[in-house]
């Protein structure tokens, strides 16, 4: 853990550094593409002429990164996320060279050339990448890699937004699969590396400086929850239209190179009505935090946002989902917050930080995210109330999340529920096999094999004269047995010798003969009483399924330990009884 952590540290400042030089990247391309000017000085494209020109900017760029997609590498397509968790679930966590170099290129491509998204999801992808490789020139396990690549992506979003708590909760409730120290310290290591790195890097503070807070009343969390419910519909209306899209896009008679290009087409066409759409969009949501906006902007933004950005990441170019879901949530926040006391910029901080927590399933994540990335932490009840009930809506109305549902149509099914492990917490006396039937040590293996083929188990522990196990017999043993047979007489424990039983304690948790017999290709394992060392059961594989229907009987069997009795029903039993 400790040398995790060390290693951490080293990642979490190449993760800052690949995001700064991200960010610059993007603004290279941005004042290169629509000012033609060499400047990394990062610009709004509100001030871009509405000219044809702004609709071949997009096209063009689609058309950079279906190539770059098609003849580098094809894991650049989406935003960063799902490939994240696919590389740690069925990847061993080992990303190559080519996507560390080629994902935040693409993307600065993207975004600079007015793609609708945001650079978190590349940065995630691009500090997983730069964990991953920097894990691969040791001798670590998977398990151990995943969490270096985890600490890349953690460290490239603190440094961006400057959200070291969100960015480990987004670990946590979406990458890591797992809560242990062995992970959880070094992703924090990393988490607050890139935290003291960002005032050198970009600048210190809260992203979004806000203290709007109004005094709600009594019913005012009710509001906020009323907030989530309705970014938790959007999220899933989003969900739903991004993957109905992507089906069509899988219909044309094209190949899919060409597919970043027609998404390229509609965002210029957007920004063509509305050019602020376009973008990273910070300063968006700076004004709607702000209030700085008029209601017929706020529409046009959040309608041409939704369609540009669908039908573009539909298409299979490469930009984040966080800051767009920022925007979109936000933007609905605030008209609802034309109805409701206090600051319409207060409410589009819960519609933001709704959309993320229910769009994501990350509810945790969007609450501390909002908090840490405004400054304001006595917005975490009403931020917490607008999460909850997003997330609650998005779990009742979709199967899966934005992230998991790529990955699911891939064939790889994916579940976000953490739980205890029962084999942790079940004993091995609760599901042995008590006083089972044995072989003597002392009989020959004749009779054994006699045994075996007359008997109704796969297995038999041999036990000595005091009733010691010395070894575990099964039907396949025995046939091998009778195809080579010694001298008549020959006893059991001499063919045995040299073997040694695999035991557990009835005290023993069920984990440590799963890994015993694991580890030695076994399908049972002898239990034996600790003092006299006797066999007292066996466990088998079949006993170990009596711990997953334990987990089921709890989970689905319902009862009523205090019933209130009926008074009339108890009357008439008692007349039934007498009659």
């Amino acid at each position: 853990m400790l040398v995790l952590v060390a290693m951490a540290l080293v990642i979490g400042s190449a993760g800052s550094v690949a995001a700064y030089a991200l960010i610059k990247l993007i603004a290279l391309v941005t004042q290169l593409a629509w000012f033609g000017r060499f400047d990394t000085t990062p610009v709004s494209l509100a001030d871009a002429a509405r000219t044809p020109w702004m609709v071949a900017v997009p096209v063009i760029g689609g058309l950079l990164i279906g190539l770059m997609a098609r003849f580098g590498s094809e894991k650049i397509r989406g935003h960063g996320i799902p490939e994240a968790i696919e590389a740690i679930l069925i990847g061993q966590s080992r990303m190559s060279p080519k996507v560390a170099i080629l994902k935040p290129l693409s993307s600065a491509i993207s975004i600079g050339t007015g793609g609708p998204f945001g650079a978190e999801g590349p940065i995630i992808m691009t500090g997983g990448a730069i964990g991953s490789l920097f894990a691969q020139f040791f001798h670590l396990s998977s398990a151990e890699r995943k969490t270096l690549l985890v600490a890349g992506a953690a460290s490239g979003m603190t440094a961006i937004f400057g959200t070291p708590m969100a960015a480990v909760l987004l670990a946590v409730e979406l990458l890591l699969f797992e809560w242990r120290p062995r992970s959880f310290l070094p992703v924090t290591a990393a988490a607050l590396t890139a935290t003291a790195w960002r005032p050198l890097v970009f600048e210190s503070g809260p992203l979004f400086a806000f203290s709007g807070v109004p005094a709600l009343p009594w019913w005012g969390l009710a509001a906020c929850a009323m907030v989530g419910i309705l970014a938790g519909l959007q999220s899933a209306l989003l969900t739903k239209c991004l993957y109905t899209l992507e089906d069509l896009f899988e219909r044309l008679p094209i190949h899919w190179m060409w597919w970043p290009a027609i998404g390229g087409l509609c965002i210029g066409l957007g920004g063509l009505i509305e050019p602020r759409a376009l973008g990273v969009g910070y300063d968006v949501i700076g004004d709607l935090l702000a209030g700085h906006l008029l209601v017929q902007a706020v529409l046009a933004i959040l309608v041409v946002k939704a369609a540009i950005w669908l039908l573009a990441l539909s298409s299979g170019t490469s930009g984040g989902v966080l800051a767009p879901l920022l925007i979109l949530g936000g933007a609905m926040g605030w008209l609802v917050g034309g109805v409701l006391p206090g600051n319409p910029g207060f409410w589009a901080l819960l519609g933001m930080a709704a959309m993320l927590g229910g769009t994501m399933r990350a509810p945790l994540t969007g609450a501390v995210f909002a908090a840490e990335i405004t400054g304001d932490l006595h917005t975490l009840p009403a931020l917490l109330a607008a999460t909850a009930a997003a997330y609650a809506v998005t779990v009742l109305i979709l199967k899966r999340s934005i992230l998991t549902e790529k990955i699911a149509r891939r064939g790889q099914h994916i579940t976000r529920e953490y739980g205890i492990d029962p084999f942790e917490l079940t004993r091995v006396r609760d599901v042995m096999v008590s006083r089972p039937e044995t072989l003597s040590a002392n009989m020959t293996v004749t009779a054994a094999v006699e045994t075996v083929e007359r008997g109704e188990h796969r297995t038999y522990p041999v036990i000595d004269a005091e009733g010691r196990p010395i070894a575990v017999v099964s039907g396949k043993d025995a046939l091998h047995w009778k195809m080579s047979p010694g001298g008549p007489e020959e006893a059991l424990a001499e063919r045995l010798t040299g073997q040694a039983a695999v035991i557990v304690h009835p005290g023993d948790v069920v984990a440590r003969a799963v890994d015993l017999m694991l580890g030695r290709h076994q399908g049972c394992i002898a239990v034996t009483e600790v003092e006299t060392g006797r066999l007292t059961g066996i466990v088998t594989r079949r006993d170990l399924l009596k711990v997953r229907a334990e987990v089921i009987r709890s989970e689905g069997e319902r009862r009523v330990y205090f019933a209130r009795r009926n008074p009339l029903r108890r009357g008439a039993c008692e007349r039934a009884v007498r009659g």
